[in-house]
């Protein structure tokens, strides 16, 4: 184990970062950095070198991303400069200074034509302005950086922020109605799952001489609408769900229709083990975290 590591977390605001922040406590002997747009904006290069040099960093976990999918269509400039420009920019630095990169990355890069689960040498396929731009800072994590962990996951839930899990549990509580796809097929993931699978491996995952690309998600499959019932019953607020076609919602970004990924590189690799989608749902429901 590798101690007194020094670790900058970008984008500590959104669902991992803060997961990330709770997570730490586990890992004293690690030395984390937190920030978001107000103490580093890593759109802004000039910043982003002054602090990195300033900093003497082991390793950036970058979770800084543009996540807006459908609002991506008419914001591709935006979507380009935070989720592919920026992280060039980190890629770059990191073989400069010499520190390792961690880069989030999403299911969505691929197009869903597949039934059987996406494996890290399966080439992507992006639908949307979302997805191409992440698929672009793949690129360049693999083209700049010289020691990187690319890290796709899916379907990201938590107790912080914004996202589905929080949504359709408010509508349950107030005894809404759901009307959920059923025709888009995945793995949800909690992120407080990832965020202790990401700092456990962290330091073997370093010795890493290239870039490399990895899957983690829960374990399973579900539909939005599966999981959408799940979180209805296990809440205890039993909702009526009326199952859906994607056509059948206004969104402007297309999504793959199917996106599970296979995880044996990364828990053969580091030896972990996964928690299955539904276990970790019921255990943070359970939670005083919500």
């Amino acid at each position: 184990m590798q101690k007194g590591l020094r670790i900058l977390i970008t984008g500590s605001n959104g669902q991992l970062g803060s997961s990330l922040k709770r997570a730490a406590g586990n890992y004293p002997y690690f030395h984390l950095t937190f920030t978001d747009m107000e103490e580093l904006d890593i759109t802004r290069f000039e910043a982003v070198d002054a602090f990195l040099k300033n900093g003497s960093f082991d390793a950036v976990i970058n979770c800084a991303g543009y996540t807006a999918v459908d609002k991506a269509e008419t914001d591709e400039a935006g979507a380009f400069r935070l989720n592919a420009y920026a992280v060039g920019h980190l890629a770059h630095l990191s073989s400069l200074l010499d520190f390792f990169l961690v880069h989030i990355s999403t299911d969505y890069v691929f197009d869903g034509q597949k039934n059987i689960p996406y494996s890290e040498t399966d080439q992507p396929s992006a639908l949307s302005v979302y997805a191409r731009s992440k698929m672009e800072g793949e690129n360049e994590v693999l083209k700049k950086a010289r020691r990187a962990m690319i890290l796709r996951t899916s379907w990201l839930y938590s107790e912080f922020g914004n996202n589905f899990f929080k949504t359709i549990l408010n509508k349950c509580r107030n005894g809404e109605k759901l009307r959920v796809v059923f025709d888009q097929t995945g793995t949800p993931t909690y992120a407080g799952d990832l965020a202790e699978a990401l700092l456990k491996i962290l330091p073997r995952a370093m010795e890493i001489k290239k870039p490399e690309i990895y899957h983690y998600s829960n374990e399973g499959v579900a539909s939005w609408y599966d999981f959408a019932r799940c979180i209805s019953i296990f809440s205890g607020y039993p909702a009526e769900t009326e199952p859906i076609r994607t056509h059948m919602l206004p969104n402007r970004a297309v999504r793959p229709a199917y996106s599970v990924m296979d995880k044996s590189k990364i828990k053969s690799c580091f030896g972990i083990t996964i928690p299955f989608w539904q276990e970790s749902l019921i255990k943070l429901l359970n939670s005083d975290k919500i």
